[in-house]
């Protein structure tokens, strides 16, 4: 009984020895962990040739418009963890892109723009980060010579302006939306973030004070809100459609 179980385990090592490509080397080498290596390598090569794993420029065949940095940012901003790295090159579960790229579809998600919001909101919270140390430094003096007698000489903070004075802004910049007709130029998201819209092949033909026009109004709107989120911890919402119209709808 024992003789049969035991070259029932030979036979059976002898197979998974052929599986992982080692069977030629000798008895002691054949189940090394170089030789485990280098048998999961050629598998793993095998799978990107049968098309499994998608490159990182190649998400965009199965997610569309992901752009060139999608990879990235699925890995930090949907927690994608079905990928692994070989050399400088990222390799992407085609399954699961395609379940992600699915998914998105059915929230109406375009990948490239959202991505594109996340970096615009970044730059603005960063602008404003630097606004504030920029006041910071300028209340500060490397060398100086304070007399004496200067004392007790203090402010509080400022008065916070009225949330309806805020608002009126607000009010005044949506009309300013209609009338310069922003609505083809500027993307409203979540009713109350404005983004300009930017497509690289018409950039050239729009005209500088147009652009000039919808980027500040961006601006304006944004710092707007930013200020009445301040006071009010809630930020006036915005949909782009005039009141007539939502009458008619």
């Amino acid at each position: 009984m024992e003789k049969e179980l035991l070259s029932q385990i030979k036979e059976l090592k002898a197979i998974i020895a052929q599986l992982v490509g080692t069977s030629d080397l000798p008895l002691k080498e054949r189940f090394s962990k170089e030789a485990l290596a280098k048998a999961a390598k050629e598998f793993q090569n095998l799978s990107i040739e049968r098309g499994e794993w998608v490159k990182d420029y190649d998400i965009s065949k199965h997610i569309r418009n992901a752009g060139y940095r999608a990879g990235a940012f699925i890995r930090t901003e949907f927690a994608f963890s079905n990928y692994f790295k070989k050399g400088r090159v990222y390799y992407y579960n085609r399954k699961d892109l395609m379940a992600l790229g699915k998914e998105l579809k059915q929230r109406n998600v375009d990948l490239s723009r959202y991505i594109e919001l996340k970096e615009d909101q970044a730059k603005f919270k960063k602008y404003l980060a630097v606004a504030l140390d920029n006041n910071k430094q300028n209340t500060k003096r490397k060398s100086f010579n304070i007399p004496e007698y200067v004392r007790d000489i203090i402010t509080s903070s400022p008065k916070a302006p009225s949330p309806d004075i805020i608002r009126q802004n607000i009010k005044a910049l949506k009309e300013e939306f209609f009338q310069l007709k922003l609505e083809d130029y500027v993307d409203i998201y979540k009713n109350n973030y404005g983004m300009m819209k930017y497509a690289y092949h018409f950039e050239k033909y729009l005209a500088p004070e147009l652009k000039r026009k919808s980027k500040k109004w961006c601006e304006d709107f944004n710092y707007a809100n930013h200020a009445l989120e301040l006071i009010t911890k809630k930020r006036e919402t915005f949909i782009p459609i005039k009141e007539d119209d939502m009458i008619q709808l």
